[in-house]
């Protein structure tokens, strides 16, 4: 059999991005969240509820994910692990189906939606440290880039169809555009929105095709005697050899911060709408549709400027544009924008609030494509897939702090509002521990071994 081209593998690898996608746009945040907002009726309740959820599979993750990167560098096999996650992937999001009115169970339903993601989050720590295969070190960030706008766009492929034949408004019945669910869902019994979970399955399952037929991953090997326990006491002297790597350490915090501001903001952007603005499944589809266009959009153009100028700058850019955004939400309310009271009829707030969705959507997949990048350029050569897995760690290490203190935040307050004032403090310190990050890493501080520094400086991967 043919080996697929360069070429192939790196669209294969592009299609990863476009068949998760769907998880982070149509569950996470835009069209699943406001749903369970609706089926519990109060906004403050959900977005504490959701917090609680999250926070949860956040801890497995943190947990979990370093220990599996360094058993997949043992072992050599990165699909089989993609293979297992993503079984739990379209288990997860297709059981949320069962998530009706008048029958909702929310601890089942909180279940579903984890093991769904943590299958997510697992597969995306394999495909993540497959990049450095993909391409010379140069282009590294173009593909990161090309690669996030490529899933954006099938986010937004599959939220259209969602907002066109299936969501449907709770008041009217109907779509986006009027019409009845397809398929002849019942109306009345939310089938239209509760198709979010077999579609985002579904979706899965087909676009993986080419990932599986194309991307190609080092021969394999069995698993050495006691592969666990070795896996174990590599992460462990990884992480106790960070301080010798001072620009690693600094990213995997800064990154821990930041990373986890944003995925509060996709996390509950939709509830806050619903909540704060009143807003319907529809109308939040809107929102998410002008969010993912900036978000195609932008993912490409960083990567692009992530190639001229490398990563940095355009994290640091972002991280500002973000910290500007979460300070505005607070400010903007069906009652006032910015301090200026409105009438109850006032469209002010939702176009503020599409702009600022815009920002959000622009200025976050600008900086999930050069913090992919970034990783890259801070890991191991010869540890990707554990550096991915310590990447993740450090997404979820403060992944559950975000939610659950909106969480605590939203049920102490009462308030949405005062609810996501912990993202802002989350931004800053992000920003501030950037200083401390080289551009390339600590190859010249003596983290590396002779070997892994060959590796790197040739712009290579280990054999």
């Amino acid at each position: 059999m043919t080996e697929p081209s360069a070429r192939k593998r790196i669209w294969g690898w592009f299609f990863f991005d476009w068949a998760s996608q769907p998880f982070n746009t149509l569950l996470i945040t835009f069209i699943f969240a406001p749903y369970v907002k609706e089926l519990m009726g109060d906004g403050a309740a959900a977005q504490s509820a959701w917090g609680f959820g999250i926070g949860a599979a956040g801890i497995v993750i943190a947990l979990l994910a370093p220990v599996l990167g360094a058993m997949s560098d043992i072992s050599g096999n990165r699909m089989r692990w993609i293979w297992v996650f993503s079984a739990m992937y379209v288990v997860g999001s297709y059981g949320l189906w069962w998530a009706a009115p008048g029958d909702f169970n929310l601890l089942l339903t909180l279940t579903l939606f984890a093991i769904g993601m943590i299958g997510m989050e697992f597969a995306t720590i394999f495909t993540n440290s497959m990049l450095p295969d993909l391409g010379p070190k140069e282009e590294i960030g173009r593909i990161s880039g090309n690669g996030w706008a490529f899933g954006y766009l099938g986010g937004l492929v599959a939220l259209i169809i969602m907002l066109v034949l299936f969501a449907e408004n709770a008041e009217t019945g109907r779509t986006l555009v009027g019409l009845s669910p397809a398929l002849g869902l019942d109306a009345a019994a939310r089938e239209g929105t509760r198709a979010v979970g077999p579609l985002t399955a579904i979706w899965y399952v087909v676009f993986m095709v080419p990932f599986f037929l194309w991307v190609r991953d080092p021969k394999p090997v069995r698993a050495p005697k006691g592969a666990l326990s070795k896996a174990l006491g590599e992460v462990w002297g990884t992480v106790r050899g960070l301080p010798r790597a001072p620009s690693l350490f600094a990213y995997l915090g800064s990154s821990m911060f930041y990373r986890d501001a944003l995925n509060g903001m996709y996390t509950f952007g939709g509830i806050y709408a619903a909540g704060v603005l009143n807003w319907s499944v529809p109308d939040i589809g809107v929102f998410a549709i002008i969010a993912i266009i900036a978000g195609a959009v932008f993912a490409a153009l960083g990567g692009r400027l992530d190639s001229a100028f490398g990563p940095r700058p355009v994290i640091t850019a972002c991280i500002l544009v973000l910290s500007f955004v979460a300070i505005s939400i607070i400010f903007v309310s069906r009652e006032g924008v910015y301090g200026i009271p409105v009438g109850p009829e006032s469209r002010l707030p939702d176009t503020v609030f599409y702009i600022l969705g815009a920002m959000i959507g622009a200025a976050g997949g600008a900086l999930q494509s050069a913090s992919r990048t970034m990783m890259v350029r801070q890991a191991n050569p010869a540890r990707m897939a554990e550096a991915f897995g310590l990447y993740a760690l450090a997404g979820k290490a403060t992944s559950f702090i975000a939610p659950l203190s909106i969480g605590f935040a939203t049920a102490l307050s009462g308030s949405q509002q005062i609810g996501v004032t912990p993202l802002i403090v989350l931004f800053v310190i992000g920003l501030i521990l950037l200083r401390w990050v080289k551009p390339d890493g600590d190859m010249d501080h003596g983290a590396f071994s002779g070997d892994d520094l060959r590796i790197a400086r040739a712009g290579g991967v280990p054999e």
